[in-house]
């Protein structure tokens, strides 16, 4: 297929110039060995194991080319991760070392952390904006900057459209392929990540079949914050025998090391206005693709009776996606807000360099009601020096703004 420009393309654009080091960190299959490779004059994967074994004898990286080189899964040899940064240390050119890694390594074995040198940027599958299927129109960087303008457009995507989008994943080499194919790559991937990647690092998964409750459990608490316990609860069998909770924790931190957990975590501003704030994680698989296919759910399925009840907050997770995508080439974090008493709850709060807010709600609905922007309005109350913008994604067809101020905006036409 022909390569699909990524957000990330254009941090890379600005960024590789000015700096000698940069690690792109994400999921395996989200594409960051082919985006790695358009910026490489020379590549070296450390998953081949000549290749490997020649750089275990030349931990000085004499042998290393000139122009920018490609160190491919770095995390196979996590020394040479301290290899780059002493290069770094004595004056490496700008653009000289790219690092890709789907993993990080269950034991460091004393590497640097590599702050000051080798800069970190993630690559996530493919948000919405970026799968060329729309157009969109309105700009997360622009929102966050005030200079949006006019919040207008139409796009013929309708609800059928997005949950196709959810299902059929936004991993490069899986989302074009016919629906039974995705699948079945799907179900590899996840296979693959119990019997290959979780060993590799240090953590033999003794019963598969518990490891997949637990998933289970997980992707079904999606774009929610349900507590660990109930997701160990909801990991029991049916002879009502349940994992240790020590096991679970395992899980989640391996998991979390694969990249395959994605949580969007509470938010807690510097100089909180705002008091008595949760800071539990909203939970999110890093590919909504995955979470949909662990849970038996088909696109079809997600709009008939038995999935429906997954199809708001597998939305939401696509939006989150497509928001932490663009937020991250814009320099913001995302996070989400909900306050102790639970009376209060933003999906997303997209924070700016300069502390600007940008507050988004993702409803699964064309129309958008007064009860539907109650919660980012009582923000903009409370923070209005810092809220620069209110914004609810949907699955509608016209973006425009309402009377009090918020934007409404289709997901298709949400962009970085």
């Amino acid at each position: 297929m022909a390569y699909l420009v990524r957000t990330l393309d254009r941090e890379l654009d600005e960024l590789l110039p000015l700096t000698s080091a940069i690690a792109i960190d994400g999921l395996k299959g989200v594409g960051k060995t082919e985006t790695a490779l358009r910026r490489s004059d020379t590549a070296w994967y450390l998953d081949n194991p000549a290749q490997r074994s020649i750089i275990e004898a030349d931990f000085d990286l004499t042998s290393a080319p000139t122009g920018t080189l490609l160190i491919d899964e770095w995390q196979l040899l996590p020394q040479v991760w301290d290899s780059v940064r002493r290069d770094v240390d004595r004056g490496a050119a700008p653009g000289r070392f790219l690092l890709t890694g789907s993993a990080t390594p269950a034991s460091a074995g004393g590497t640097h952390s590599g702050a000051g040198r080798i800069l970190s940027l993630r690559m996530r599958p493919m948000a919405l904006h970026e799968r060329g299927a729309a157009v969109p129109t309105v700009s997360i960087a622009d929102l966050l900057a005030g200079t949006q303008g006019e919040i207008r457009g139409d796009t013929t995507f309708t609800v059928v459209d997005y949950a196709r989008a959810i299902t059929s994943s936004g991993m490069p080499g899986i989302m074009s392929a016919p629906p039974r194919l995705q699948r079945g790559m799907l179900d590899a991937f996840l296979q693959r990540i119990i019997d290959r990647d979780l060993p590799d690092q240090g953590f033999t998964v003794r019963r598969p079949e518990v490891l997949r409750r637990w998933l289970a459990a997980y992707a079904a608490a999606t774009s929610t914050t349900t507590a660990y316990s109930r997701l160990l609860d909801a990991t029991t069998a049916g002879d009502g025998s349940q994992p240790a909770k020590s096991t679970t924790i395992a899980y989640r931190d391996h998991l979390t090391r694969l990249w395959l957990l994605d949580p969007v975590p509470g938010w807690v501003p510097a100089n909180n206005q705002i008091r008595r704030l949760q800071q539990a994680p909203k939970h999110h698989l890093a590919d909504p693709a995955l979470a949909a296919r662990v849970l038996d759910l088909s696109d079809r399925a997600l709009l008939g009776p038995a999935g429906a009840h997954m199809m708001g907050p597998l939305f939401e997770s696509l939006v989150a996606l497509g928001v932490r995508v663009a937020a991250q080439a814009a320099e913001a974090t995302v996070s989400h807000l909900r306050t102790g008493n639970g009376n209060h709850e933003i999906d997303l709060i997209v924070q700016g360099v300069e502390g600007q807010i940008l507050a988004i709600e993702a409803k699964l609905a064309a129309a958008v009601s007064d009860a539907d922007v109650r919660h980012v309005l009582w923000l903009r109350e409370q923070m209005p020096d810092r809220v620069v913008d209110l914004v609810v994604v949907t699955a509608g067809t016209t973006a425009y703004r309402r009377p009090d101020g918020v934007a409404v905006v289709p997901l298709a036409l949400l962009g970085a």
